[in-house]
C-alpha cells in the first residue's frame, strides 16, 4: 500500500496461541478505508481469530492493530469505532426490534429524540420499516440478520465486522442478501470485513480478499486476482476446481504427461506444479500442425450442470467445463488447447503476506 491510500486496518505480525495451539503465525494485513474486504479460508484457518482480535474480543500474544492510523491493540472492544455481526445475530430475544436496534444508542446516553430519529433510519435503509414492534422469534431469518446489521450500523462504526452471518440461511435467501450487503456497503462507503469459508460468497461481495490457511495469510488480492493467478497449490484448490499438473523445467521449456507446455512466466523451480481452471482450457477442432500447448483427449465421463458441461478427460485425468451445446459423451476424440497465459506456475512453498 502506497501513503496515498488512507488505511481503515492494519494488522502487523499478529501471533495467538490457545494452549499448544498457534491459532495465528504472524498475520499481515493491510484493508483500505471504504472497500469491503473478505477473510477466506477453511476451519480452523485463524479467520475468527484474527476477526475477534480486530473488534477488541481478542489480544494478540504479539503483534500490533491499527484503525484508521491509531493503535487500538490494547483498547477494549467498547473503546474501538467497530461494530461486530455474528453469526447467530446475538438478537436480545426480550426486546422488541426497535430497542434491540436503539440498545447501543441508548448505552452511550444518546438523547431519546435522537436514538428514534437514528434507528427510524437504519431500519428504513433495511427495509425494516414497520417491523419496530416485533420480536426476534417473530421474524425470519433474512430479517433477523438485518436487524444484527441495523444494531450495528445504527452506530456508524469505522469498520463493520462479519462473522460469516449468512451461514445460516438457505441458498435462495443467502444470494439474496449477499446482493444487497454489497449493495449496502456501496451506498455506506463504510468498511466492511467479512469471515466466510465460502468461496462463491467471497468472490461475489469483495474488493478484496485474503486466503488463510493453517494460521497464516497464503494470497491477498481482488477476487480475479486470486482465481486467475493463484500462487500455490491450496489456493488453486481451494477456490475452485483446478487441474494440478506436475512439471519438470529443462531451460525455458516445460515437460509433463500431457507433453511439453509452454507459460507466459517461467518458474524458478525445476519440478513442480501447474495450475489451470477447467473453463480455461479451450476445446478445439482439429489441432495444427505445429500448434503449441495443444492436446489429444477422450471423454471418459460428461457431467451435465445446467449451465455448463462438466468433462472428465484421459489422458489426465484433466477436467474441462465448457457450454452445453458441445454435445459430448463417453468416447469422444476432442482437441483441447491450454492458453499459455491460464496456465499458471504454483509456488512449491505457501506465500507470506
Amino acid at each position: 500500500m502506497t501513503g496515498q491510500i488512507e488505511l481503515g486496518l492494519m494488522v502487523a505480525q499478529a501471533y495467538k496461541s490457545y494452549g499448544n495451539l498457534q491459532a495465528l503465525k504472524g498475520v499481515d494485513l493491510e484493508v483500505v478505508k471504504g472497500e469491503f474486504y473478505t477473510l477466506l479460508g477453511p476451519s480452523g484457518c485463524g479467520k475468527t481469530t484474527l476477526l475477534r482480535i480486530i473488534a477488541g474480543l481478542e489480544l494478540p500474544d504479539s503483534g500490533r492493530v491499527f484503525l484508521g492510523g491509531r493503535e487500538v491493540t490494547h483498547l477494549t472492544a467498547a473503546k474501538r469505532q467497530v461494530n461486530t455481526v455474528f453469526q447467530s445475530y446475538a438478537l436480545f430475544p426480550h426486546l422488541n426490534i426497535f430497542e434491540n436496534v436503539a440498545f447501543g444508542l441508548k448505552a452511550r446516553n444518546f438523547d431519546p429524540t435522537q436514538v428514534g430519529r437514528k434507528v427510524g433510519e437504519s431500519l428504513e435503509m433495511l427495509s425494516l420499516s414497520g417491523l419496530e414492534k416485533r420480536y426476534p422469534h417473530q421474524l425470519s431469518g433474512g430479517q433477523k440478520q438485518r436487524v444484527a446489521l441495523a444494531r450495528a450500523l445504527v452506530n456508524e462504526p469505522e469498520i463493520l465486522l462479519l462473522d460469516e452471518p449468512m451461514s445460516a440461511l438457505d441458498a435462495h435467501l443467502r444470494a439474496q442478501v449477499q446482493e444487497d450487503l454489497r449493495r449496502l456497503q456501496r451506498s455506506l462507503g463504510t468498511t466492511f470485513i467479512l469471515v466466510t469459508h465460502d468461496q462463491d460468497e467471497a468472490m461475489m461481495i469483495s474488493d478484496r480478499l485474503a486466503v488463510m490457511n493453517n494460521g497464516v495469510v497464503v494470497q491477498t488480492g481482488t477476487p480475479r486476482q486470486v482465481y486467475s493467478k493463484p500462487t500455490n497449490q491450496f489456493v488453486a484448490e481451494f477456490l475452485g476446481a483446478a487441474n494440478i499438473l506436475p512439471a519438470r523445467r529443462q531451460g525455458n521449456q516445460l515437460f509433463t504427461n500431457l507433453g511439453p507446455l509452454h507459460v507466459s512466466e517461467t518458474p524458478y523451480w525445476e519440478e513442480g506444479h501447474l495450475a489451470i481452471r477447467p473453463e480455461h482450457i479451450v476445446l478445439e477442432g482439429e489441432i495444427p500442425q505445429g500448434s503449441v500447448n495443444c492436446v489429444r483427449a477422450q471423454v471418459r465421463e460428461a457431467i451435465y450442470r445446467g449451465q455448463s458441461l462438466d468433462l472428465w478427460l484421459d489422458p489426465g485425468p484433466l477436467r474441462v467445463r465448457t457450454n452445453t451445446r458441445d454435445r459430448l459423451g463417453p468416447g469422444d476424440q476432442v482437441s483441447l488447447f491450454f492458453p499459455p497465459d491460464d496456465l499458471v506456475a504454483l509456488d512449491n512453498q505457501p506465500s507470506r503476506y
